[in-house]
Formats: structure tokens, sequence, C-alpha cells
């Protein structure tokens, strides 16, 4: 290894470090407080580690990963969720006067498998990223274990993902049969130069069952609304945002190394799968009183609008992509922010009941959720907007009419269970035994002033899109 992939690796190696720093600071019996603060300066560490190195870049390392602009961009929002996720899941232990020092190790191994996974070209370490983002997953989505619903869910969440990490074992094992390697772009010649590639696309159709259960793709997306309602809520928010781009990542470069859109089976399955997912997810969270089910639901009709982009596989299908998972993280994180600051010490802020009359009580919060949920159906000057204006052009001009068409249908659906959220916060008077939460207010007040800027953010990113847009093709472009 030369200098320059040492310093291409350096912003990963950093995230590792951070995770034995928490280690170092929990072994000194250090306060809550400091492992917070000391986690997020080592994030901010990441972030200048990325900046640092982004001009020797595209960088080779070994024959299991590449940092180019494609992994730089999606590291970036993988980080940059990850340090608002830390800063709410502060307030939220703090209310539960838990002792969650192990919490943030676990926090850092998952972002740093979800990392790995982007930069990934190879088996082995699309294998491994995917293990340690998985293994830290079981044990965050039952970290408390006192709730209810908390260790059936981390138990549903470990049997379920241990099954597909072996279709996927077996999927790998089949492409390998096949072409004689394990490198995305070895792959890709091995396949050109063969008579024959059904043995790949078996093998790519077994490994589908573990890319479905990790993005919640319908049919397999039956543990999203329980997982989601029994997980903690930072960690919720983790599981619909970090780990899902990590995943989305790789599944993304895979296909453009083996130019999986040229095989018209793989068309036809992930139409089939797109157009499943966005009935499925927004019929199924049409009925739901409980918000994180909602969101699961959501979740999985969201990640059915973004397949709709991936199935082109050329430069506008990538950047409608990238741009919709941009958007869709930073409205999750506002969603999942709002609830976590609700959250009391019995139970977390999940019913519909608890957001009546909300807007008269905090505003603020009121506001952030509106716009959000605005942006989740897709309303005009919202980040969501754009980003299904970007879907819908990529595939229309690829003419994917059937799934374009179930995209429109699905969203005049989706309208009306987010709208029936917002119009909770307005339906009853003003209640006068709220207090508001003065516990910790340096972080109350940070957390407050994250979510405003989340919500200015998808405004922003609703009427000024240029320069987002051109930002992610100049990353993109670094191949």
């Amino acid at each position: 290894m030369n200098e320059l992939q040492f310093e291409a690796l350096l912003p990963f190696m950093v995230l590792a470090a951070a995770s034995m720093a928490v280690i170092l600071l929990i072994a000194f019996r250090m306060s809550h407080t400091v492992i917070q603060v000391a986690a997020f300066l080592m994030a901010c560490l990441v972030i200048l580690a990325m900046w640092y190195v982004r001009d020797t870049l595209p960088q080779q390392v070994l024959p299991l990963l590449v940092v180019d602009g494609f992994g730089a961009l999606f590291t970036g929002m993988i980080i940059f969720s990850m340090m608002a996720i830390g800063l709410f899941s502060y307030i939220y232990f703090e209310e539960r006067e838990e002792n969650p020092k192990e919490y943030y190790i676990l926090l850092f191994l998952a972002t740093l498998g979800a990392a790995i996974l982007t930069i990934s070209v190879h088996f082995i370490s699309f294998f491994i990223g995917l293990e340690v983002l998985s293994v830290s997953l079981y044990a965050l989505i039952a970290y408390l274990r006192n709730r209810n619903h908390a260790v059936e869910s981390g138990m549903k969440y470990l049997v379920l993902a241990a099954v597909s990490s072996a279709f996927l074992l077996f999927g790998m094992a089949l492409i390998y049969m096949e072409t004689g390697s394990m490198e995305f772009t070895a792959m890709a010649q091995s396949i050109e130069v063969s008579a024959s590639s059904v043995l790949f696309m078996m093998g790519f159709g077994i490994m589908l069952v573990a890319i479905g259960f990790k993005l919640a793709l319908a049919p397999f997306h039956l543990w999203a609304a329980d997982v989601y309602q029994g997980a903690p809520s930072p960690v919720t928010a983790f599981i619909a945002t970090v780990s899902k781009i990590g995943v989305f990542a790789v599944l993304l470069r895979f296909a453009q190394s083996v130019n999986l859109q040229q095989y018209p089976l793989m068309i036809s399955t992930f139409s089939g799968i797109a157009i499943a997912s966005m009935i499925v997810g927004n019929l199924l969270a049409l009925r739901q009183q409980n918000i994180k089910r909602l969101m699961g639901y959501s979740s999985i009709a969201h990640f059915g609008y973004l397949l709709v982009a991936f199935l082109p596989g050329n430069a506008a299908g990538v950047e409608a992509a990238a741009f919709y998972l941009m958007a869709y993280s930073v409205t999750l994180l506002a969603v999942f922010g709002v609830i976590s600051v609700l959250s009391t010490r019995m139970k977390d802020a999940e019913d519909l009941a608890m957001y009546k009359g909300l807007f008269y009580k905090r505003p603020v919060l009121s506001a952030v959720l509106i716009i959000s949920f605005l942006s989740l159906a897709g309303i005009p000057l919202t980040a969501g907007f754009i980003a299904k204006f970007f879907v819908l052009a990529s595939g229309v001009h690829q003419g994917l009419w059937i799934p374009v068409i179930v995209l429109v249908i699905t969203s005049v659906i989706g309208l009306y269970y987010y709208l029936r959220v917002i119009s909770a916060l307005f339906a009853a008077a003003p209640s006068t035994d709220s207090v508001p939460k003065t516990l910790h207010p340096f972080f109350y007040i940070s957390t407050y002033i994250t979510l405003i800027i989340m919500m200015v953010v998808l405004c922003w990113l609703g009427i000024f899109p240029d320069s987002t847009v051109e930002g992610i093709r100049a990353f993109l472009l670094i191949r």
C-alpha cells in the first residue's frame, strides 16, 4: 500500500479509531456527556479527513476497495446522518436515565460497516461491511432490554438477517462458480466472454433476497414495521438512513460494474419489486396509528420509488437516486429527531394520539414535522418534490411507464396518511399541563437548532436544487 492509498483510507481509519477511543473513555469511567462530546468531535474528524483526501481520489486500495467520488458522496451522507443521530441519542437516553456508553461503540462500528459498503468492489469487502453493520444492529435494536418489544425486535432481526446472509453467501458462491472471480470488474469481463450467464443470473437472484431484506423491499419487508417500533427511536433513524444508504450504494456500484441493466430478466425483476414495494408500503401505512410503524411501511414505499431511478442504470438515474436518498435521509432524520425529543422515560412518542394539539404546545417541532411530512408526500417547494421529479424524469426517459404510473398513483395514496399526521397536530385545543423539558438545556438547544437547519435544508433543496445536483454530479465524475 502506497502513501496515496493510505491517505484515501484515512477517513475510514479515523472512524475505526473512534470506536477504540470510546472504549478507552468507558474504561476511564467517563460520563455520558464526555463520551457524547468526544463522539461528535471524532465524527467531525472523519469529515475533515474526507476533505483532506478529496484531491487524491480516486484510489484503488488492494483488490477489495476503491475510494472515489461515488464512495465519498455516500460516505458523506452516512457520516452526517450518524452525527445527527448521535445528537438525538443523548437526550433520548438521558431522559431514561440509562447509561448508554456502549451504545456509541456500536454506533461507530455500524457506521464503519455501512461506510465500507460504499467503497466495496469485491465480495469479501461487501460481506465484511454488511456483517459489521448487521452484528452492531442486533445489539442496537435490543439495547433497551427492559422495553416492550425491544428484545423481540432484536431477535427477529437477528434470525432474519442470519437467513439473508446465508442467501447472500450462496448467491456469491454461484457467481464465483460462473465467473471465477469475486471482484466486480473482473466478473463483468468474465461474463462478456462467457457463452452463458445462467449461474450469474441465479446467483444474483439469490443475493437479491439479502439485499431486499436489508432495504426492506417487498416481499422481504415483514420485519420492518416490528423492528421500527421496537428499536429505540435513534436506532430506528439509523436503520432507516445509514444502513440503507450503505446497502443501496453497494447495489448501485455492483449494477454499474457488471452492467446489470443489460439483462431484461433483471429489469423485469427489479420493476416487479419496485411496483410491489410501492403498493404494499403505501397500503399498509394507511391504517397505522403508530408513527414509527407508519414510517416503517413508508420506507418500503420510498425505496420502491428509489428503484425506479435505479432501473435505467445511466448517469441521470444515478444522480436522481443520490439526490432522492439525500433528501429522504434528511427528512427521516428530522422526523425521528422530533420523536426522540418528545419521547419520555416510559415510552416513545409513537402513538398518533400523542401528537394531537402539538402545534399549540411545541410550534417549532410541529413546523419541522409539517415540512418533513410534506416533503415525504412530494409537495412542491420541498426536497421531496424535486427528488420525485428527478426519479419520474429518469423513468420516463427510459420508457419505464408501468413503474412510473404506479409511482404517481401510490404517491397520491401516501399523501393521505401524511396529511392525517399533519392534521393531528391541529386537532385539539392547546393543553395547559405541558411543561417544556429543561433537562440538559444545551443539548436541547443544539437539537432544536439541528432540526430547524434540517427544515431549512428541505425547503432550500425544494426551491434551489441546482447547486446540490451539480455537487452530486461533480462527485460522481471522480471515478
